[in-house]
């Protein structure tokens, strides 16, 4: 079975300190869960789409 990938555009993003260890220990914690590698785009797209998702904006 074949995935399908969307393209991805690379942007650059300013976040505060804080936010950036909160996303660094989050990209640990779904690793640890999943036992797969995250990296921090990938669980920044995930909560952008829950985000979105919540708001009723199907992505």
């Amino acid at each position: 079975m074949q995935e399908e990938h969307e393209k991805l555009i690379k942007t650059s993003i300013c976040l505060e300190e804080e936010v950036l260890e909160a996303l660094e220990e989050t990209v640990r914690e779904f690793k640890k869960k999943t036992g797969r590698k995250w990296s921090k785009g990938a669980v920044i797209r995930v909560a952008l789409s829950d985000s979105f998702t919540r708001r009723g904006k199907i992505l």
